[in-house]
């Protein structure tokens, strides 16, 4: 070949860093001030929630020996998660979302604080603590929801996805560092007034960054909030086969695939130790997604995507569960949180895009709940049929049933198949989601147009 004829190896390597640049996380969100402001507020918060998180149920353990009474936390929380999730929403829809996100952030604040008090007064109770654990959810369902309706007052609609990649990947990341963090702070003496100090401390971050919020009222209240208004939010989600698929596919997905209360017993009696791995491996599959997420944001079929993940995460799970090999299972399980990542940035991507500004916090409601619940009954489903059947059918078993369900919807609904985000984004849906910004500091150039 002669050098006329020979390709020119600059186009080459700046066309491969052009794709490695396209898959690398999109950080354009980050230019927005308020929206980074949050996000930093809240990728701190999360570690020190996470902290809490794990000190609550070992502060439990230590003080009753019972693992009855460590179970009960995770009912205790579900109940108003549950309940405040889905009232939280509506209330949403109706007054200025920031002064919400506030008053419920500073109460999940003052539950840290009673954390810490009665460690340091050495309380012991039991009863106590199980009450803070469920005010805590009380608040946290409640600024969940509403930090979730947010996001699309923050950036730009076509940086959305953008957006969630980045706050999934915050969220992951915490929740691989503060179960860490804890375990180091809980080896000192008074370690468990060490972690609810951390979080405390941590938890100013998200506080500050709520604070300096612009006012973020909707652009069309909903009235006053009540059941009435709960109940019109679920009437919204079954009469819209996109947003009913996309709540279903998670259920479905969280309920029979989520194998996390049997790792216990895989430690224990499959690969003899290595439990610590086994749990936090999907998390470090979501992080590691995460930061490959470039290209989700110029998905348009958002509805193949999350089927697509929803299948790789039902799939990898079941191969794990057939897994003897430690190493094996765990890169498995990393590979079935990289897919979680992928079908929760569609799924909320799909919520924010195609719902009404006016619905928004009620639809975020029923979302928390769903992330919250789905996995505690996932929970529930797997410890039921491990002690019914064997570990590999409650693994591995109802993760095929999972994929056979899916592929089944995914062929029965077909709006939800065919849903193109950019063409569902009516000018209207563009104008709900992205208000002007109430403040100079707060506007950005985006190079994206109006």
């Amino acid at each position: 070949m002669t050098s006329a004829e020979s390709p020119d190896p600059e186009p080459t390597r700046g066309g491969l860093r052009g794709r490695l640049r396209g898959l690398a996380v999109d950080t354009r969100p980050l230019a927005i001030p308020a929206f980074r402001r949050t996000f930093l507020g809240q990728g701190t918060a999360i570690i020190g929630t996470m902290v809490t998180e794990v000190a609550a149920p070992v502060q439990i353990y230590d003080i009753s020996g019972s693992s009855f009474a460590v179970g009960l936390t995770g009912l205790v929380g579900l109940v108003p998660m549950v309940v405040f999730g889905l009232y939280g929403g509506a209330v949403a829809d109706a007054v200025d979302r920031r002064t919400l996100y506030l008053s419920s952030s500073l109460l999940t604040w003052a539950v840290t604080l009673a954390l810490l008090t009665q460690s340091l007064l050495g309380v012991r109770s039991v009863a106590l603590i199980l009450s803070l654990v469920a005010v805590q959810a009380a608040g946290f369902a409640v600024s969940s929801s509403t930090r979730g309706a947010v996001v699309p007052a923050l950036v730009p609609v076509e940086l959305v996805p953008a957006a969630n990649s980045l706050n999934y990947t915050a969220f992951t990341a915490g929740a691989v560092i503060g179960p860490l963090v804890a375990g180091l702070l809980l080896g000192f003496d008074h370690g468990f007034s060490y972690a609810y100090a951390a979080d405390a401390v941590l938890f100013t971050a998200a506080l500050y960054s709520t604070f300096r919020l612009p006012s973020l009222r909707p652009t069309v209240s909903a009235g006053r909030p009540g059941l009435r208004s709960v109940l019109d939010g679920l009437r919204f989600i079954g009469g819209n086969p996109v947003l009913l698929m996309s709540f279903l596919v998670d259920i479905v997905a969280m309920v029979l695939a989520m194998p996390r209360a049997l790792f216990p017993q895989a430690a224990a009696t499959r690969f003899h130790g290595g439990v610590g791995l086994l749990y936090s491996a999907i998390a470090l599959g979501s992080v590691l997604a995460g930061l490959s997420s470039g290209w989700i944001g110029r998905v348009r079929r958002q509805g193949v995507v999350l089927t697509v993940a929803v299948l790789g995460w039902a799939a990898a799970i079941s191969l794990a569960g057939f897994a003897h090999v430690y190493w094996l299972a765990i890169v498995l399980l990393a590979c079935a949180g990289a897919a979680d990542l992928v079908s929760a940035v569609c799924r909320q991507t799909i919520l924010q895009t195609y719902v009404p500004d006016n619905m928004r916090g009620r639809l975020q409601g029923v979302f928390t709940v769903v992330v919250a619940g789905g996995p505690r009954l996932g929970d529930l489903r797997a410890g039921a049929m491990a002690a019914a059947t064997t570990l590999t059918i409650a693994w591995s078993g109802s993760a095929i049933l999972c994929v056979v369900l899916v592929l089944i919807a995914a062929v029965a609904v077909r709006p939800f198949w065919r849903y193109d985000t950019a063409a569902t984004l009516t000018a209207a849906q563009v104008a709900d989601a992205v208000p002007a910004p109430t403040r100079p500091e707060d506007r950005v150039e985006t190079g994206l147009g109006a």
